[in-house]
């Protein structure tokens, strides 16, 4: 991305944003950060390519990890910094939950 002097807007590419708002947006509806099984049922990819995502997004300083622990992934920007998270590959969003 492109940025003026005076935008303080972080770098990163639209895929990892993607992945940064999933994480965001999972984490305040579960109140539990994602794990990476459940970023790769949202994005449809394989596991490593989730995994290589996820070291990308940390070599970046966009996110953090706690080494051994599940469920660790934090985001480190602002809410006001990601993107919308925009479904992809026509997949609906679920907003009514069916029986317990």
């Amino acid at each position: 991305m492109n940025r003026s002097a005076d935008d303080s807007r972080p770098d990163f590419t639209a895929r990892q944003g993607r992945y940064l708002a999933f994480i965001h947006a999972y984490t305040l509806v579960n109140g539990r950060p994602a794990a990476e099984a459940d970023m790769m049922r949202f994005v449809r990819v394989t596991p490593p390519t989730v995994h290589q995502m996820v070291l990308t997004l940390e070599q970046a300083g966009l996110i953090s990890r706690k080494p051994g622990a599940a469920r660790s992934i934090a985001v480190l920007l602002d809410r006001s910094d990601l993107p919308e998270l925009n479904p992809g590959h026509g997949q609906p969003v679920k907003i009514t939950v069916t029986g317990y």
